[in-house]
């Protein structure tokens, strides 16, 4: 009888928080499941303890088959944990290993150990990451014991790269996965690294979270406006460390765009050490009464923010690939990115949205008010069900996990 296959899979975090690279990873973990059910899957995640692990899984064997999918969804309180429960039977059968009760900076000692003990132990037949920081330990593995490896390469942590033994290790990678080709090309550029080894992964999401609807009632009532009332919107963190998000520019934007359109309400949705500085913009500017810090929104309540809006716009210049624009546009939104990093990826290269230089607010002001206006040139993105259909076409999960399956195919 052949010997089965084994995959050691390396992730930051999964259920104990959620941000790009945990949702990103739970989905991943999915595709996996699915492509390969019989192969062992053993499942390494540094900042989760055994208990949240335990706590999670206990809550699959609760789901009933007639839960729909809301309430799953927010019975785990993680969207993308809901994905992983699909398939609750072959969850359990996964085994997880927290590293999560060890403090820092030893966690990540006690991490890195335990990840060169098992593989010495198990000798999977492919290790894959989804952070590039570990990649020097996979590095390590390849030189002992011949295992090859895949790391997975999102946004910020995959460029300006100084550490002499990560570059070596991502030079050594079998295989290197990029979120978006704007990532793939500050890797290939500052890293030199081979194109043959690299390949692009799009980011997905989960389709069913987000429905076109009319603006909710009750959000229009909170912040005093009206049905026909013009909403920009952005959802994103507000950290100064990310001021690269283009919420600032827009803010710049509005004494111009409400020029044009008066009664223009633009609506910030996050939080983070950011804040002071947006308020002092938004005194500076004089604009006030037509935008609102709405501060942490819950996940099941951002659908209807995206609902709210006649506009999602985030014109960024740094970022990775950005969910968020899938998300708008699964609510059938227009979308406005910047066109120097992921968001060309997110909107197909403009096909799907508005694409403008992130650092000039007098395009940014203008874009806004074709958009708004109804006089955008690209007349897809007055057609919400073609905005969602395209969205899920291009980035839904089934191409998400079709293309893993492409990628791995010599490697597994």
């Amino acid at each position: 009888m052949a010997k089965s296959k084994k995959i050691h899979l390396w992730i930051p975090e999964l259920f104990s928080s959620k941000g790009g690279i945990q949702v990103f990873s739970g989905f991943f973990l999915r595709a996996i499941q699915n492509l390969y059910p019989q192969v062992d899957l053993e499942v390494f995640i540094k900042n989760d303890t055994n208990q949240i692990i335990r706590d999670y899984l206990s809550k699959t064997e609760k789901i009933s088959p007639s839960t729909t999918r809301s309430e799953q969804s927010l019975d785990l309180g993680s969207n993308y944990v809901e994905l992983l429960t699909a398939n609750s039977e072959r969850l359990a059968s996964i085994h997880f290993h927290g590293t999560g009760t060890t403090k820092s900076p030893l966690r990540t000692v006690i991490f890195a150990l335990r990840l060169i003990l098992s593989a010495i132990a198990q000798k999977p037949d492919l290790i894959i990451m989804t952070h590039l920081n570990f990649a020097p330990i996979a590095l390590l593995l390849k030189k002992i014991l011949g295992i090859k490896y895949v790391a997975i390469a999102h946004g910020v942590e995959a460029w300006d790269i100084e550490n002499q033994l990560l570059k070596s290790a991502l030079h050594n990678a079998n295989l290197i996965l990029a979120v978006s080709n704007y990532t793939r090309d500050r890797l290939y550029q500052e890293q030199n690294l081979a194109l043959e080894k690299m390949a692009i992964l799009h980011n997905t999401f989960d389709a069913d979270n987000w429905k076109i609807a009319p603006k909710p009632q009750y959000l229009l009532t909170k912040y005093g406006l009206n049905p026909e009332q013009k909403v920009i919107l952005t959802v994103s963190r507000l950290i100064k460390s990310e001021q690269y998000k283009g919420y600032d520019k827009l803010l710049e934007a509005m004494p111009a765009i409400r020029q044009v359109i008066p009664n223009v309400h633009y609506l910030i949705v996050g939080k983070g050490s950011d804040l002071d500085r947006l308020e002092q913009i938004i005194r500076q500017h004089d604009i006030q009464d037509c935008v609102t810090l709405a501060g942490f929104i819950p996940d099941e309540q951002l659908c209807d923010y995206y609902n709210l809006c006649d506009l999602f716009a985030m014109p960024s210049k740094r970022e990775g690939f950005g969910i968020v624009y899938l998300e708008a546009l699964a609510c059938g939104k227009p979308a406005l990115g910047g066109n120097l990093d992921g968001a060309i990826d997110a909107l197909c290269d403009g096909k799907l949205g508005a694409l403008v230089n992130p650092d000039n607010s007098e395009e940014i002001a203008d874009t806004v008010i074709n958009i708004l206006l109804g006089d955008y040139h690209n007349k897809i993105i007055y057609q919400p069900q073609k905005l969602r259909e395209e969205s899920i076409d291009n980035f839904g999960f089934e191409r998400f996990q079709k293309t893993i399956g492409d990628r791995l195919q010599s490697l597994i």
